[in-house]
């Protein structure tokens, strides 16, 4: 549901924002723009980054693309398939070629605004929190020259609810992602409850249309790209997680797992009530054991999804909408000077 918790006999409150401007269920293109100089925090080409790809780092990922950078005379130990013909033919003498390691590498970000993100009890809605750290990623791809792309989509059977940005390079590029985040139409329906009701029941359910989004991304994306997912990782089929085995046998792919803290454990002993502004249900938590089950599925939740990409060769970070996002991100990443932000 698309709610705010609140106590019985208490008023109805927002989830407190943590930016000025911020209003904590809609995110401003304003704040997102601000985030460009926390982005520096946040050096995803930093050889200190240890990814945890294989124990590799972030500097060398895996599948990443290669340039030729010149014919040398043929070495005994050269692999042949690196054998410069041409140049062989020409001067009559065995020639390899030496390749180097291409300088830039595409960064693309899968944004997940399904109706299901568009929650939240403390800080902020999980949407929010998620184009937060698309847009610190976003400006971290530009401080370091690399070409930035990615999707954003959500359960709208509309066409405009899929936006698909092919990677370019440069500030403009992480500027019209920004705007992208900011004005998608998701944010336009949560505000109107009625349709927020009716996108429950659209035809292109919660996993179709994270299985159609990542198969886009597929197309996207080239051998050697660094993708991060940013999602709750609800209501994903098999046919999700095959998208996203594809994507991880090519790619260093990063799952930014994003939850609220009352979809990890439930509130104190006591009756609550949970709206979204058309509905109303109570929320009773005085049993214990109901309580400890709750964390426990929560807690299986995860070690499951970790247990995936620990399988298939992808990082995983765990967030929450009360969390410092960006040192959450900074410890995920293995960034040593991460520092938690002052309230």
């Amino acid at each position: 549901m698309q709610s705010i918790m609140q106590t019985q006999n208490a008023t109805a409150t927002h989830p407190h924002a943590d930016t000025p401007g911020d209003d904590a269920v809609r995110i401003n293109q304003s704040t997102l723009i601000a985030l460009n100089r926390d982005a520096r925090q946040l050096p995803l080409k930093s050889a200190s980054i240890r990814a945890q790809f294989n124990g590799q780092y972030l500097s060398s990922f895996k599948g990443r693309g290669m340039e030729f950078d010149e014919a040398r005379p043929y070495q005994p130990g050269d692999d042949i398939r690196a054998m410069d013909w041409r140049v062989t033919a020409r001067t009559g003498k065995a020639h390899s070629k030496v390749f180097r390691e291409e300088r830039e590498r595409p960064v693309l970000l899968w944004v997940d605004y399904r109706q299901p993100m568009f929650f939240g009890t403390q800080q902020h809605f999980k949407s929010v929190l998620a184009a937060k750290i698309a847009a610190l990623l976003a400006w971290s791809t530009a401080h370091h020259g690399d070409r930035l792309g990615g999707l954003i989509f959500s359960s709208q059977a509309d066409s405009n609810a899929h936006i698909e940005l092919r990677p370019s390079r440069g500030k403009s590029a992480s500027l019209h992602f920004i705007k992208q985040l900011a004005q998608h139409p998701a944010w336009n329906t949560q505000n109107n409850t009625s349709e927020a009701i009716a996108a429950e029941n659209e035809p292109l359910s919660h996993a179709s249309s994270a299985t159609q989004s990542l198969s886009r991304l597929q197309r996207v994306s080239k051998p050697g790209s660094l993708i991060f997912l940013i999602s709750d990782f609800r209501n994903m089929d098999d046919k999700a997680w095959s998208g996203l085995t594809q994507l991880g046998r090519h790619s260093d792919v990063v799952l930014i797992s994003i939850h609220d803290p009352l979809e990890s454990q439930l509130p104190p002993a006591g009756i609550y009530k949970i709206s979204d502004g058309a509905r109303e249900i109570n929320l009773n938590t005085y049993n214990k054991r109901q309580r400890q089950q709750y964390h426990q599925r929560y807690e299986m939740q995860q070690s499951q999804l970790q247990s995936r990409c620990r399988k298939q060769g992808m990082q995983y970070i765990n967030v929450s909408t009360a969390d410092d996002y960006l040192y959450v991100l900074q410890q995920g990443l293995g960034l040593a000077s991460g520092t938690k932000r002052k309230k």
